[in-house]
């Protein structure tokens, strides 16, 4: 009996694994947003965010999670696009994680009464991200996903799947929130 519990629980894990990956996000086509929220932590991520606030996508863009001794002029030698930078970006400090990344997103989109929201975040981060932004978020806010097309390893899909299903399991007990 318990065999085949752990036998049952594998499979779940397997299939569901599969669709994690079968299903990464990738670059959305969705013409316009109120905002764009990137979260630091993965390469292409701020360059994909000012990108779309370049081609006017977004009225603004927030990058959450910001080193402390980062500004705008450091922002602006990395990644160039000055005066987007300057006309148009917010640098969020307090996050260090997921989960606060979205509480810090959630508190600057009520502050400018954004209706809708473009995620920019690695494809194999979106699931997880999108999940703590929606769970911080109030319900009549969309929000769009825009996964940046990465290579993952393996073992990076699975903790990421692992760290999903985990925080699923806390959201849903309603003792992670």
């Amino acid at each position: 009996m318990i065999s085949r519990l752990i036998g049952l629980v594998a499979v779940a894990w397997g299939l569901g694994f599969a669709a994690f990956t079968l299903l990464l996000a990738r670059p959305s086509d969705v013409a316009r947003t109120d905002a764009i929220v990137v979260p630091t932590g993965g390469v292409g991520r701020i360059a994909r965010g000012l990108t779309l606030i370049e081609e006017k996508r977004a009225q603004r863009m927030l990058v959450t999670g910001v080193a402390p001794g980062v500004g705008k002029r450091e922002l602006a030698a990395a990644f160039g696009h000055a005066p987007a930078i300057d006309c148009c970006v917010d640098l969020g400090r307090q996050a260090v994680d997921t989960r606060s990344n979205a509480e810090e997103t959630a508190a600057w989109v009520r502050e400018h009464h954004y209706r809708s929201v473009r995620l920019v975040t690695s494809d194999w981060h979106m699931a997880r991200a999108r999940m703590e932004l929606r769970a911080a978020l109030d319900n009549d806010v969309t929000i769009v996903r825009d996964g940046v097309t990465t290579e993952p390893r393996l073992r990076q899909l699975v903790n990421e799947y692992n760290k999903l299903i985990l925080r699923r399991v806390v959201l849903w007990l309603g003792v992670g929130k």
